[in-house]
This record gives structure tokens, sequence and C-alpha cells, in this order.
């Protein structure tokens, strides 16, 4: 027979796990290069960029354009990472908590 205040309890159960792995997010950090490693961005897993660290070679006007392109790439790396890496660490924070209901996608919660 279903239990529903079971049900209810594994839900609440694993909403506060839900929360406490979100907030631990902004812990987790990745670092994305480009250039060869001459441009270095840094993000935590709540995808905010957190670093920045440019080569001194980069900081002159003629390489002003390169130095853009290397840090969108090195940027956009580490939010990529960043997700990925957040992602997993939901997972492993909820995994068997909450039954699997088909069309229920928590996918966009992280």
């Amino acid at each position: 027979m279903f239990d529903m205040m079971k049900m209810l309890g594994k839900v609440k159960e694993a909403q506060a796990k839900m929360k406490e792995a979100q907030e631990n997010l902004g812990h987790i950090t990745v670092t994305g290069e480009s250039g060869g490693g001459m441009v270095k961005a840094t993000a935590n897993g709540k995808k905010e960029l957190i670093g920045l660290d440019i080569d001194t070679e980069l900081l002159k006007p003629e390489e002003k354009q390169m130095l853009q392109d290397l840090t969108l790439a090195a940027v956009n790396k580490a939010l990529a990472e960043a997700h990925i890496v957040a992602k997993e660490n939901i997972k492993k924070s909820t995994e068997g908590m909450l039954p699997t209901i088909p069309g229920l996608d928590l996918e966009g919660l992280i």
C-alpha cells in the first residue's frame, strides 16, 4: 500500500539535502584555460566568475582582440565545467532520495 506520509517525509528530506547541496556549491571551484594557459578563469559551483588571471604578455594594446577572445573562451570553459561539477554534486547529494516519477525533471533546480 502507498504510504503518503512516508513519501512526504522523503520529499522533505530530499528538499533539505538539495538546499544543503546548493549552499555547498559556492565552495566548489573550477578553472578554464585558453591560449595555452595564458588566460585562466575560475568559477564556483554557482556558476559565478570568481577569478581571472591574465598573462602579462597579453597586456599590450595590439593584443587587445586576442585578450578579449581568450578571456571569453576561458570564462566559458570555466562556467561550463562549473555547471557539470554542480550537477554531479547535487546528484550525489540527493541520490536515492526522490522516487523516479515519469515526466518529473529536476534538472532545472541546478
